[in-house]
């Protein structure tokens, strides 16, 4: 048998194919969570009677087997085994006989499924918020070099106010930063045991699910069975909620890296390293990682709709709908995470031409600050305005592009302070290898 739910009628081949879909490719994403999973509750059924002792000492090599096959991409979910949790229970029942007959009691596939996404969105959270500290990080560096590196504010993409290149680089950071909050709400969602829910309803047996949760390194159980079942979906759309909070912003810093890096502004240089050719034009070097990481940022926010799109509308339990939220779950959050992975040699091929950042800033951008000198003088703020829009070149007084150290308040040009951030991201770096710690040692249930 190879359909777990096949009583022996033959399913319609185009229905096969329909219903089955993508899985037999995603699934192998999944399946060495999957393994792990089975493991902590092929344990737990040890304990209440339904395996015995010998029965759990076969499935421990074999499970071990399966996830690290999988992780070596050397696992293979056969057409015919609908899925990668099939395929999982009918090699243990081929090699282990009854123990692989008897390891489904007291789950269904949807508590497989659910256990394995949520298995795998720890270590994807985990991993995302490795490199978005890399990228901070990156950022912060840039920014202390190019504190004093002058350079225009601009709003509307028109020269607005003198600023530096540094806060620049740490708004992004901070920016990133903030994103931070986001992920690790979205970690703590996902760092729930659901087993034991089995297709929504418990069963009628005395599952200690507390015990699959610590075993399986989880923070704590759902509780309420039908709640894990109604979570599917929304789990999903919530760690992506994350995700795309940080593809906004690396969206927004890629579209200003490749206009700050045009031939006809030239503030920086990306380098031949992260750059690519044409194969018509012998003189180009194309952006092309940022325009990808650009639209990624948009295909992540799509993504995250199709999944609301689909859980949305739904009743109370399983339906097979949910199928279709796996592909963007996982595609979308592997995609963020690339586009983080892939800014690093960006940011560090970066070049900057001081002078030519200099030398762009207008005269009129210190207009702003010829309009505070005569405030600071008494006179009232918008007759001060009215008599600098007159002429404001005339109005400027000394070098505008020196302007931003005057603007020595908290957070500005001339006051950048950049400890608070590091400080912030010291603390999420602690919090990354404390779960780091905690998660990883789950993986020790499947050493022989």
């Amino acid at each position: 048998m190879t359909r777990l739910w096949d009583r022996g009628t033959e399913l319609d081949a185009a229905i096969a194919r329909f219903t089955v879909g993508r899985d037999l490719e995603l699934d192998l994403r999944l399946v060495a969570f999957d393994a792990l999973a089975s493991m902590a509750h092929a344990v737990m059924l040890k304990e209440i009677g339904v395996l015995n002792g010998e029965e759990l000492a076969a499935l421990r090599p074999e499970l071990a087997a399966i996830a690290r096959e999988a992780r070596q991409g050397e696992f293979h979910i056969p057409s015919t085994a609908e899925d990668g949790h099939t395929a999982i229970e009918n090699r243990l029942t081929e090699r282990l006989g009854d123990a692989g007959r008897r390891i489904h009691t007291g789950r269904s596939r949807n508590d497989q499924v659910i256990a394995a996404l949520r298995l795998w969105a720890r270590e994807a959270c985990l991993q995302q918020g490795r490199a978005l500290l890399a990228a901070i990080e990156a950022l912060l560096e840039l920014a202390e070099e190019h504190r004093e590196t002058s350079f225009p504010g601009y709003t509307h993409t028109r020269q607005a106010m003198p600023s530096t290149l540094g806060l620049f680089f740490a708004a992004f950071a901070s920016n990133l930063l903030d994103d931070f909050p986001w992920l690790r709400t979205a970690f703590e969602h996902a760092d729930r045991s659901p087993l034991g829910s089995a297709s929504g309803y418990g069963v009628a047996l005395p599952l200690n699910r507390q015990l699959v949760s610590r075993l399986l390194g989880f923070r704590e159980v759902q509780s309420n069975t039908l709640a894990v079942q109604n979570d599917r979906g929304k789990m999903e759309f919530l760690v992506l909620s994350a995700g795309a909070a940080m593809a906004l912003d690396l969206g927004r810093l890629a579209t200003d890296l490749i206009w700050f890096s045009s031939a006809e502004l030239g503030f920086m240089g990306l380098g031949d390293t992260v750059t690519t050719g044409s194969s018509i034009m012998p003189q180009k070097r194309n952006p092309d990682v940022l325009e990808l990481i650009r639209a990624t940022s948009a295909r992540v926010r799509s993504r995250q709709s199709e999944i609301a799109a689909i859980y949305g509308s739904l009743t109370a339990g399983y339906h097979r709908d949910l199928q279709h939220t796996k592909e963007p779950f996982l595609e979308a959050v592997q995609n963020v995470t690339d586009s983080l992975l892939v800014l690093l040699p960006v940011l560090d091929a970066l070049v900057v031409d001081r002078e030519r950042c200099r030398a762009a800033m207008e005269l009129s951008i210190g207009s702003t600050d010829a309009v505070y000198q005569r405030v600071a003088r008494g006179e009232a703020f918008r007759s001060a305005y009215k008599a600098v829009a007159v002429d404001p070149e005339s109005a400027v007084e000394g070098d505008p592009a020196e302007a931003w150290r005057l603007r020595t308040h908290q957070g500005a040009p001339g006051s950048l302070d950049l400890a608070g951030d590091r400080d912030r991201l010291a603390e999420a770096g602690e919090w990354l290898e404390t779960n780091q710690q905690r998660v990883g040692a789950a993986w020790q249930l499947l050493e022989v």
